[in-house]
Order: C-alpha cells, then structure tokens, then sequence
C-alpha cells in the first residue's frame, strides 16, 4: 500500500507545474543579440543566425536551452537582403505580431538594412516578408512606443554623423513603414560609450514605475567594455529631441562573474507580470567578441531604487535562477 501511495504522489508531482530552477547560458553558442517574449503560455526566443530569422519557444526558460520547437520563419536567396541577418525581434502592434530584423548582402556590410515580417496573432504563426524599412544604413530595429507620440523605430544608424548613434523614427499605422525625419537621441561621447571605437547600438525599451527607458549597447563588442547604457526620458517632452533624453552615468551592466561584453538586451515580463527580465548576450573571452561564439544569459531585474533601474551583475554560470512567476 506504501509503495502505491508513493508511486501516485510521484505521479502528481511530475504532472503538477512546478517552477524549477536553471543556470545560464540559455543558448550557446548561436546566442547573439537575443529577444525573449513571454505570450501564451510560452517564451519565445530569436537571436542572431546570420543566415535566416528563427523562432525558438517553450514553457520554461529552462527548455528554451535545448529548444525543441524551433522553426525557421523566413529566409531568401535575394541579394539585397539574403545575408547577414542580425538582431530579430518580434512585436505585438495592432492585432497581430511583427518581426523587425537586420539583414544585408553577402559582399560586406555596408548593404545592412532594416526589414519587417508580418505575422499572425501568435508569435508562432507563420510569417510574410513585409519589406525594406530604411534606405540607409541601419542595424537592431526595436519598437518605443508611448501613449501620446505615436510608435517608433529605434535603431543604430550613421545619420549625418561620425558614428554608430541611436536613432528613431516614427512608425506608420500599418507597422510596416517608416514615416517622418529620422532624429539622433543619443551619440557615443561618454568614455564607457567609446572603447575600441564609439558606438551606440541596440536600443531597448524599458517601461518601470511609471518611467520610459531606452537600454542600448555601449562601445565596441570586440572589447570587454561592451555594455549596457540606459537613456531617460523626461515625460513631456517630445521623445524625437535629443535634449527629451538624459544619459545615465556609466554602464548599467558590465563585464562579470567571467561573462564578458555584455550587451544587446531585451525585457520581458513574468507570466503574471509581477517580474522584468532581462535576456542579454555575453562572452567567454576576456577581448570581447562580435561572432556567433557569444551565448544568451537570462535573469530577473532587481527591483531599483532612486529612480533608476537596478540590471544587477552577470551572474554565474553556477547560479541557480528560480523561473519567472506565474502566480
């Protein structure tokens, strides 16, 4: 009778949801540029592949590891935009879910564009190309959005100036097309923005207390000084003026814990909303990377304080990290 007893408690224990733990990294390699979404029951994952736009998703950060469900949602052989495919993000806009991505030709890099996917009203449903966003060089397209300006894209971009800089410009009403000027928000002059050579790149909206935040990627990647910088908005001014945006002081998450060049991140929340999480990238090499050898890193967003976010530090690989609430 005992052992009927413990089989069955066995039994309702393996059916019952329980939230384990994982340690990081979520993928690796093949984990750059990562963008995380909680939708439905699932996470959704995408990172760079460099050959096509890929959509990863399970009910548990700690199955997206091993990502079973994994399905290639577009790929081409066109020439202005079959190649170096970076940085895909899916959004929820209207009623149903966009993926903006970055891609080129095969000769350099200098033919990187940004391009849009439309989809279904699932992350999961299949996908159509859409089109060309810009005209000129432009990389990480993510979407701002506020309740009084309208949506934007926010992208790295050479618009008139000497480098790599965070630009936006408004987002139309179909969601696939640009609108407008494109205004400069933030330039790489801080010394943590200029290791290796001065770069801003990808932007990340942030939404906490009340605040609107854009996270984006602070000096070169193929140095350890990679980060993650945090721009402010002031609430009422015009999100397209650079003056509408202070810059924190320093990086918000750095090198730690033998996680190097952390950057380009994504926010998501917990499956009862109650947690930010942040997915990021990083590197074993202590001289940073900008190739497919950098890995994905997951973990919850301390609470802040002051009126500033707290991203924490790179955890261990060693650490064991609770999944996300669902209660």
């Amino acid at each position: 009778m005992l052992t009927k007893i413990l089989h069955l408690l066995l039994g309702l224990w393996a059916l019952s949801p329980v939230a384990l733990g994982y340690t990081n990294p979520i993928r690796n390699p093949s984990g750059s540029d990562p963008f995380a979404v909680y939708s439905g029951g699932y996470y959704y994952l995408l990172t760079t592949t460099w050959n096509d736009v890929q959509v990863s998703r399970s009910t548990t950060v700690e199955g997206l590891k091993s990502a079973p469900e994994t399905k290639v949602v577009y790929s081409t052989t066109e020439e202005s935009h079959c190649c170096n495919v970076w940085a895909p993000e899916v959004h929820y806009l209207g009623d149903k879910w966009y993926i903006y991505y970055t891609a080129g030709t095969s000769a350099d890099l200098d033919g990187q564009r940004l391009h849009v996917l439309a989809g279904g009203s699932t992350p999961w449903d299949d996908y159509t190309y859409a089109g060309q966003l810009t005209t000129e060089w432009a990389i990480d397209g993510s979407v701002l959005r506020f309740n009084d300006h309208g949506n934007f894209l926010m992208f790295s971009c050479f618009h008139g100036v000497e480098y790599q800089s965070i630009c936006l410009q408004q987002l139309g009403s179909d969601y696939v097309s640009l609108t407008g000027d494109i205004y400069i928000i933030s330039e790489p002059t801080e010394d943590f923005e200029t290791h290796g050579t001065p770069v801003n790149e990808g932007p990340a909206a942030l939404y906490m207390n009340g605040a609107t935040y854009i996270a984006y990627s602070a000096s070169y990647c193929w140095t350890s000084y990679y980060c993650v910088g945090l721009l402010t908005w002031d609430g009422t001014t015009k999100p397209t003026s650079k003056s509408a945006w202070s810059k924190h002081d320093g990086c918000l998450l750095s090198s730690a814990n033998g996680n190097y060049g952390t950057g380009h991140n994504s926010f998501f929340q917990s499956p009862d909303s109650s947690e930010t999480w942040i997915a990021y990238h990083a590197t074993t090499s202590s001289s940073g990377a900008c190739d497919d050898s950098r890995y994905t890193m997951i973990q919850k967003l301390p609470s802040g304080s002051n009126g500033v976010p707290d991203f924490g530090e790179a955890v261990a690989w060693t650490a064991e990290i609770n999944e996300p609430s669902s209660s």
